[in-house]
């Protein structure tokens, strides 16, 4: 069931705190990623389902750049099928050396419309990525 624009705006006057703790009492303990900052905390919250992308961790003589330029990578095609509304989630498993995305794919998530990325990594061109005025937080 998608998430209705009147239930957007509603959770969008909702602190993180508030639905925390409305999650919790619900029974779902573990809804939230630590130590996650805004690039830019001069932008407005952001609200939207979760479209989920988790890494693993890549042996470099398996992995080379050229693979980036396959159309059929899992992250660009996740940010090809990232609804508009949704919120691009990237697990990288807390590592802050794992560029999860650069300027180019988190502009592509802006311009299909949706509404912000969020990873518990690291970004490449952070700040550009601050400058764009779309949510960004690592």
């Amino acid at each position: 069931m998608a998430l209705q624009p009147s239930t957007r705006d509603q959770l969008l006057k909702v602190s993180t705190a508030t639905l925390c703790t409305a999650l919790f009492k619900r029974g779902l303990r573990n809804q939230f990623i630590q130590d996650v900052r805004p690039l830019n905390d001069q932008l407005p919250n952001m609200v939207g389902e979760a479209f989920t992308l988790r890494y693993i961790p890549a042996r470099e003589d398996l992995n080379p750049i050229s693979v980036f330029q396959d159309r059929s990578h899992p992250q660009r095609v996740a940010v090809e099928q990232c609804p508009p509304g949704a919120v691009m989630v990237f697990d990288s498993r807390k590592n802050p050396r794992a560029a999860s995305a650069g300027s180019i794919l988190v502009t592509r998530l802006k311009v299909r419309g949706c509404a912000g990325v969020v990873t518990d990594g690291g970004f490449r061109d952070s700040p550009e990525i601050a400058e764009m005025g779309f949510p960004a937080y690592h």
